[in-house]
Formats: structure tokens, C-alpha cells, sequence
């Protein structure tokens, strides 16, 4: 079969094609801004530390599923406590100085709060409430994130692991 030119629509003017092509162009540049998925990244600067801790592990993960986020995972130690239960003490006391409310973690052994505003959640727990959280399949946390838990209990230092999402949920 031959194809005649009555078969074959008008091309549009090169003018008209450029046009069409920089209102395509707009469109998705506009849609790449707002809410989109940039909207849910958190940071490291966003999670409360007490003093003297430090970061031992962080692993930032994401979930690119239909409701897209990403979590910063740490494991933090605190040389100057003298156990894990100390530093997820003083955790929850900074929490609560700062104005976020206690709520229900993902297993009975994490506890968890929302920021003022309720934009950001954080679970934490010593090492080995959430090492038996892991091992139990209560929760899932990245594999850095598991050996480092368990270095921290081998080496008998104060640690907590700390998961950063936004939203309250």
C-alpha cells in the first residue's frame, strides 16, 4: 500500500513545532517542582542529637514506591554515657525539650515522635531492642545500619539506632 500525501496529516511550521515543543519542555519542568518527591527527602541536620553523641553509621534509604519517601538511618553512640539506655533517655528528653510528642513506635520495643507540626517522625531504640526488632522481622532496617548495631553491642558501647521520615504515619 502507498501512503499519498492526503494520508499523512500537515506538519505543523518549524515556528509552531518549537513552540509546542517549549510548552512541553515548561510543563515538566513545572511538574519537577512542588511536591514531588524532593518534597520528602529529610537530612541529617534535621535529626535531634543530645549532646556528645555522635553519628556512628548513616545509611539514607528509599522507598520509590506509589507513595515515595526517603529516611535517614543512623546508629549513634555516646562515649561519655554509660549505657544505651542513657542515651535513648536523653534522646527523649531533647525530643520532648524541642516540642515533639511521644507516640507509639513500630514495634512495642521503639519508641517514636513527631515533630512540632507533625512534618517529621522519629523512631529510636538502644541497639538491642532494635537489633531484636530486626531479627524478629518487626521492622527492616539497611544492612550498614544491622552490623553497626551489632559492633556497638560487641563492643559494649552506648548506642541507639535512629530512623528520620517525614510525615507522621
Amino acid at each position: 500500500m502507498r501512503i499519498t500525501r492526503s494520508w499523512v496529516p500537515a506538519l505543523p511550521t518549524t515556528s509552531r513545532l518549537a513552540g509546542a515543543l517549549a510548552a512541553v519542555a515548561m510543563s515538566a519542568a513545572v511538574a519537577g517542582c512542588g511536591t514531588g518527591a524532593t518534597a520528602r527527602v529529610v537530612g541529617l541536620a534535621e535529626v535531634p542529637l543530645p549532646s556528645g553523641a555522635q553519628v556512628m553509621t548513616h545509611v539514607r534509604s528509599c522507598d520509590r514506591g506509589a507513595n515515595p519517601y526517603c529516611a535517614e538511618q543512623l546508629v549513634v553512640v555516646a562515649p561519655a554515657l554509660r549505657t544505651a539506655t542513657a542515651l535513648e533517655t536523653s534522646e527523649k528528653q531533647l525530643l520532648a525539650s524541642r516540642g515533639w510528642t511521644t507516640t507509639q513506635g513500630a514495634d512495642g520495643h521503639q519508641k517514636a515522635a513527631d515533630s512540632p507540626g507533625h512534618e517529621l517522625r522519629l523512631y529510636y531504640a538502644t541497639a538491642y531492642d532494635d537489633l531484636l526488632g530486626i531479627d524478629s522481622n518487626w521492622i527492616q532496617r539497611a544492612v550498614p545500619i544491622s552490623h553497626s548495631l551489632s559492633n556497638a553491642i560487641f563492643d559494649r558501647a552506648p548506642a541507639i539506632s535512629i530512623m528520620l521520615v517525614r510525615g507522621s504515619s
